[in-house]
């Protein structure tokens, strides 16, 4: 499903006469990174990262409880950030884009250099 036009009609309901200010996209922005604000849900996308993988295999992967698992990857396929594909009685996610994974490393990069640093909180 293709969602570019429902957040582009969003934004121009938001702001009608077509005028892009510097908060177009900031929502959507802030609504991608409130469901990253999770390290299980930033350890699950890592996992993913390297292919389609079971609620089970995450569940082995990661050492979390199943529930757990399913309740993450529930928000994350809200947030638009996995897709779900089921074959028989089993289900596997992915990551939605592959790009992801690649932004979480740099995330994770960029936030071991300024912990680093830091002197005091």
């Amino acid at each position: 499903m293709n969602l570019k036009p429902f957040f582009r009609e969003r934004e121009l309901k938001k702001n009608p006469i077509g005028e892009r200010g510097p908060e177009v996209g900031f929502r959507d922005a802030a609504f991608v990174a409130k469901a990253l604000a999770d390290e299980n849900r930033l350890r699950i996308i890592l996992s993913l990262g390297q292919g389609k993988k079971s609620v089970s295999r995450v569940v082995e992967e990661l050492g979390i409880s199943q529930p757990l698992a399913s309740h993450h990857l529930k928000e994350l396929k809200r947030a638009l950030l996995v897709s779900v594909e089921r074959s028989g009685p089993f289900i596997y996610y992915e990551l939605a884009d592959p790009r992801l994974a690649a932004i979480l490393t740099e995330l994770k990069s960029l936030a071991t250099d300024l912990l680093a640093n830091r002197t005091a909180f």
